[in-house]
C-alpha cells in the first residue's frame, strides 16, 4: 500500500500528464462511467483505489473489497492527425 506522500506524488505525476481525477467506484457504475467518458471523447485510465486513503466511513468496504474499487482518471483524447509532431514526440 502506498503512503500518503507516495499517493500525492503519483496523483501529481498523472496531473502533469494531463489526467484529471474524477471519482472512485466499483461495478456496475465503473463500466458505465468509462463508457460515458469514452463516448464524450476522453481517454480513460483506471487506477487501483486501495492506494488511496478513504474517508473513515468508507474504510471497511475498501478493506473488504479493495480489488473491486477503481479511481477514474480522464484526459482529452489526443488527435494524432491534427496534433503537431513536436507535441507527439517532445523528446526528439
Amino acid at each position: 500500500m502506498l503512503l500518503p506522500a507516495d499517493i500525492k506524488s503519483k496523483i501529481a505525476e498523472l496531473e502533469k500528464e494531463g489526467w484529471q481525477m474524477q471519482f472512485t467506484t466499483d461495478e456496475p457504475r465503473l463500466s458505465e462511467a468509462v463508457e460515458l467518458y469514452e463516448s464524450l471523447g476522453y481517454e480513460v485510465r483506471l487506477e487501483p483505489a486501495c492506494s488511496e486513503l478513504p474517508l473513515p466511513e468508507c474504510s471497511t468496504c475498501y478493506e473488504l473489497f479493495c480489488e473491486k474499487y477503481k479511481t477514474i482518471f480522464i484526459r482529452q483524447a489526443r488527435n494524432l492527425a491534427t496534433e503537431p509532431e513536436t507535441e507527439r514526440f517532445p523528446y526528439f
